[in-house]
């Protein structure tokens, strides 16, 4: 075992020694080829691998300088939100604040405002109130006005029938003297002359209506003066009356009666003019064959 350990140690001494002259013989070795190379006027593979790595720096150093360095985005601005700030605690904490709203001009000015609040409010109010009471009182006036109409026209009404059985009493004392009583029936009134055709309203060239609305003024005739005797003031007749002949006289007649658009007329029938009203009347008794209410103005 001695002997082993011996011999070990030894090895282990010579070992790198023979190793380190080895290295020093292959250095010397390679240096002889270099120069040997270079004495020749010949370039190595490594020297010219050089030249190319140098080569490709530089074109790469150039490729860099020509290309624009890219453009860094501007920062954000960070945004943060507002902070509303209470100034109730420090209105509640701060003593001047009370102070101040407990003087006596803060205190007038609040009593001044409350004042402007009230006079509204009140004048609001009584503007509704006399909204109502006007609505209230037009409701009222109206019908009044129409129960006075109401009760007129039920007067008139009376009134026509007392004079319709006044003016179609051709047997007694007053109808005796129109016409001397006589009175035609339906059948002789038509016997001698053609029948009257209230149709003609369909004509447009008695379209009256809308020939009024082009020339009124020839429809303003002025006043209507009733004929002397005749007391009982306007009543609106219909088809089917017998006038007195006071009211039919030749001086009431319309000469013309197309230029006011109506259908002239024939054989003892004549348009006459009875206040703002134009009627068709056959002149030997005061018969109303045709009427049309409110033809003048």
């Amino acid at each position: 075992m001695l002997a082993g350990l011996m011999t070990a140690t030894l090895l282990s001494g010579v070992a790198p020694a023979y190793a380190q002259s080895n290295q020093e013989q292959r250095g010397n070795r390679g240096g002889e080829r270099a120069g040997r190379v270079e004495s020749g006027g010949g370039m190595s593979r490594g020297n010219r691998m050089n030249q190319r790595g140098e080569a490709q720096v530089r074109r790469g150093q150039q490729r860099a300088a020509v290309r624009p360095a890219p453009q860094m985005a501007a920062p954000r601005p960070e945004v943060r939100p507002e902070r509303r700030i209470d100034q109730r605690p420090q209105q509640r904490a701060n003593p001047q604040w009370r102070s101040d709203q407990n003087r006596p001009g803060a205190l007038a000015q609040r009593e001044a405002r409350q004042d402007r609040r009230d006079d509204r409010q009140q004048n609001w109010q009584d503007r509704r109130n006399d909204q109502r009471e006007n609505q209230q009182d037009w409701r009222n006036d109206r019908r009044d006005a129409r129960q006075d109409w109401r009760s007129d026209r039920r007067d008139d009404r009376r009134d026509d029938r007392r004079d319709d059985r006044r003016w179609t009493d051709n047997r007694g004392q007053n109808g005796a003297n129109w016409n001397n009583g006589r009175r035609y029936d339906d059948r002789t009134r038509w016997s001698n002359q053609r029948r009257w055709d209230n149709g003609w309203r369909q004509d447009r060239r008695y379209d009256w209506n809308s020939y009024r609305n082009r020339y009124g003024d020839r429809y303003r005739m002025g006043r209507y003066y009733a004929p002397r005797g005749w007391d009982y003031g306007y009543r609106r007749f219909s088809v089917g009356i017998v006038l007195s002949s006071l009211l039919y006289s030749n001086s009431y007649w319309l000469n013309d009666p197309y230029s006011y658009r109506l259908p002239p007329a024939y054989g003892t029938l004549r348009w006459v003019r009875y206040y703002d009203d134009a009627m068709l009347v056959d002149i030997r008794d005061g018969y109303v064959v045709d009427v049309i209410h409110d033809f003048f103005w």
